[in-house]
């Protein structure tokens, strides 16, 4: 039996389910915290503007995923290797990967707030703003650029921070900059009655909080010692981040092309229908919020596993990154569950959550609510799937099961189905695109548990 000392990292060692805890809480909540910010604007924008408002932040919103996108490639792929850097014991080198991140995520930061301020009319008009939504989108996407690079910061950073041994404090960072959303967005929406403007101002008031502690606490890790030269970029470990952060850069560009075909298509065949162009974007907006709610607690358990996973697969201790697999399948799945239960049963209390609008605006909403959402008891396992070829360094794999649903069937679909079913086509196209990334998001990791399996050495009798 492997003898443990008080050195040794206790994600070699500890219960995969002790560690799960308490790594997966604070990556939960930290996500959900993170979701909230959109949902929360999404509330208040309802509840005083109307529905033209929600319209216009699901216009705004690709770009918000974009960036989103961008942050992940850096913090998530900075942090796999970092965990498997540690795991084989190189922690000059693991420092660096957390370094080099943190110079990216600044200066693409900086340049997306340059090119969002300057090509922001023609951008929201390609992501589907029609002409009474349009000014909406521009007084609130016009503010929420100048955030960007805060929002990336804030949100990359927090990995390093819970990869360094302190998911806590990462998700105390989080939740700072949203409980100051929330306070701010009462305070601009209702009481100085700024609408649009006052919820992007909320928004990047706590990402710039946000942020500015993220930095401040990466400049201080315990695990390694980051010099000035670790900011410096490589460009041997610069390409060895992308490469583990592409699965999750992948999935979230792949939301944001989901997101400009859904706008378009139901912009084009909710014209063609009964209720009109603005209602389904509205809807789809504000649906999709809802999901990303319960979708952010998937993710959060499977970058709470992501550290114990990269550890332990560096380690070669295949048996422990198997229990752990297990045992985020198994979480993931169970909040699957419970989302698709409150989308069949309370899809109309959900949609009035988020302000009123006629009849047509609700049976809209209970009809995507329940038919686009009719495989979410499945929806856990694909993301879950893609994060653990990451977190074991097999990024390609990871890439592909990403991209099934969103790029590979659900875009074509969205194409596709609408041509002869109109906009029902929209709806049924999600189910499919569930069930089919599900299948082989199941086979690979099938596959991958065999073969470790295999290199597992059997315990002495």
């Amino acid at each position: 039996m492997e003898k443990i000392t008080k050195n040794d990292n206790p994600l070699g060692h500890e219960k995969p389910g002790k560690l799960l805890l308490r790594f997966a809480v604070p990556s939960v909540i930290s996500m959900l915290i993170g979701a909230l910010y959109n949902i929360i604007d999404q509330i208040f924008i309802g509840q005083s503007v109307g529905y033209l408002g929600n319209a216009a932040t699901n216009i705004d919103f690709p770009i918000t995923i974009a960036t989103l996108a961008l942050a992940l490639a850096f913090g998530i792929g900075s942090t796999a290797n970092f965990s498997l850097a540690l795991g084989a014991g190189d922690k000059d080198r693991a420092a660096k990967y957390i370094g080099n991140a943190v110079f990216w995520i600044a200066v693409i930061g900086v340049l997306l707030v340059l090119g969002v301020r300057i090509f922001l009319k023609p951008l929201l008009l390609l992501l589907g703003a029609t002409d009474e939504v349009l000014p909406y989108a521009m007084e609130y996407g016009g503010i929420m650029a100048f955030g960007l690079c805060f929002a990336m910061l804030s949100a990359g950073l927090s990995y390093a921070i819970r990869a360094d041994g302190r998911p806590k404090l990462s998700m105390f960072i989080m939740i700072t900059g949203c409980v100051l959303n929330v306070i701010l967005d009462a305070v601009f929406i209702f009481g100085f009655k700024m609408g649009m403007t006052g919820a992007a101002l909320a928004s990047i008031i706590g990402q710039f909080v946000s942020a500015s502690m993220a930095l401040f606490f990466i400049l201080h890790m315990k695990q390694v010692k980051l010099t000035p030269r670790c900011f410096l970029p490589a460009i041997k470990t610069t390409l060895e981040i992308l490469k583990l952060g592409i699965a999750p850069f992948i999935n979230h560009i792949s939301s944001t092309v989901v997101l400009v075909a859904m706008n378009n298509s139901l912009k084009h065949y909710g014209a063609q229908s009964v209720y009109g162009a603005e209602i389904p974007i509205a809807v789809s907006g504000v649906i999709m919020k809802t999901n990303m709610l319960f979708f952010s607690v998937v993710i959060g358990i499977s970058q709470g596993c992501q550290p114990i996973i990269g550890f332990n697969y560096g380690a070669k201790k295949y048996d422990r990154v198997s229990q752990t697999l297990k045992l985020g399948l198994l979480a993931a799945t169970s909040v699957s569950v419970i989302s698709f239960l409150c989308y069949q049963i309370f899809p109309r209390q959900l949609i009035s959550i988020f302000g009123s609008g006629d009849e047509l605006y609700f049976e809209f909403a209970v009809r995507y609510y329940r038919i686009f959402l009719m495989f979410a008891f499945i929806n856990g396992i694909q993301p879950f799937c893609g994060n653990f070829f990451t977190s074991i360094g097999k990024a390609v794999k990871g890439v592909f099961i990403i991209a099934t649903r969103q790029l590979i069937c659900l875009v074509p679909l969205l194409l596709l189905l609408p041509l002869i079913f109109g906009i029902d086509g929209i709806l049924y196209a999600g189910p499919i695109a569930d069930a089919v990334a599900m299948s082989l998001a199941i086979l690979f990791v099938s596959l991958e548990l065999r073969h470790m399996k295999q290199h597992t050495p059997h315990p002495e009798q």
